[in-house]
């Protein structure tokens, strides 16, 4: 593993032994995590397999810039620290964003191109809201929590698994999980919520797969169903799997999916 700094952004790097692809992978985290998130499973099975895989975390996450101003943060910053690290890249990135960050990756196609897109539970064009309303419903206590983490209030690690796990989780990496979590800002949830949604006509449209996990409670499948028929696409849903799907014990599954789908288009 190779962290670096990419201006004051943390970005962690696997590079392949033999590079047998022209595009790298860039993969953008969700809220509460940073790059970590990427570089337990992913990182190295890409690289294992030729590509060039890097994971930034965004500005006021992990050790990027600026953590005492996170609340400040917007998505369009963080659509600009994508575009900061992919113009240092040797070649434009194939991007693959998680949640927020796949919310960030159609913000980053109103302005920019790319070879190809994954939406891994990806917050809908629609915005959070709907989310919202189904966990105040059906989870109102993990809505609760999720308030708690933004606010940096300690909160029982049950609720992180809760949030992100399905299929059953190993004690101690769940703490090690919930230690590299973070609260996120303010700013950024409500612009997922309201005020800075994507916009499908002012987006290019490279290829795109959309994946979701059929016991997400942040993102349930219908939530993926209504990004896939705004872009006309078809998604795929990912049995037996929760909202961290890079860190469920089927990840393999969903990376084994994402390679097997940039095969079929020679990238």
């Amino acid at each position: 593993m190779n962290t670096s700094r990419f201006g004051d952004l943390e970005v962690i790097c696997r590079a392949p032994a033999v590079g047998t692809h022209d595009h790298p992978l860039l993969f953008v985290h969700g809220a509460y995590v940073s790059a970590w998130c990427w570089d337990e499973h992913f990182l190295p099975w890409f690289a294992a397999r030729g590509w060039a895989a890097y994971a930034l975390s965004l500005s006021g996450h992990g050790p990027s810039r600026r953590r005492d101003h996170l609340d400040s943060y917007s998505i369009d910053d963080y659509v600009r620290d994508v575009a900061e690290v992919a113009a240092r890249l040797p070649a434009p990135p194939i991007l693959v964003g998680h949640s927020m960050g796949g919310l960030v990756v159609q913000k980053y196609l109103e302005h920019h191109d790319a070879p190809a897109i994954v939406l891994m539970a990806s917050v809908p064009p629609q915005g959070l809201m709907g989310s919202a309303v189904g966990l105040m419903f059906k989870k109102p206590a993990l809505l609760a929590d999720l308030n708690n983490i933004m606010n940096g209030t300690e909160v029982d690690v049950s609720s992180l698994q809760d949030a992100l796990f399905h299929q059953p989780v190993d004690a101690a990496a769940l703490h090690r999980y919930y230690r590299l979590c973070q609260p996120e800002s303010h700013r950024a949830l409500w612009d997922m919520t309201l005020f800075n949604l994507p916009q499908p006509a002012r987006m290019h449209r490279p290829p795109m797969l959309i994946l979701g996990a059929s016991h997400d409670h942040l993102i349930p499948p219908d939530q993926v169903h209504m990004t896939a028929t705004t872009y006309g696409r078809q998604a795929e849903i990912v049995e037996g799997s929760g909202h961290g799907m890079m860190l469920e014990r089927n990840w393999e599954q969903v990376a084994g999916r994402i390679a097997g789908w940039l095969a079929e288009r020679d990238l």
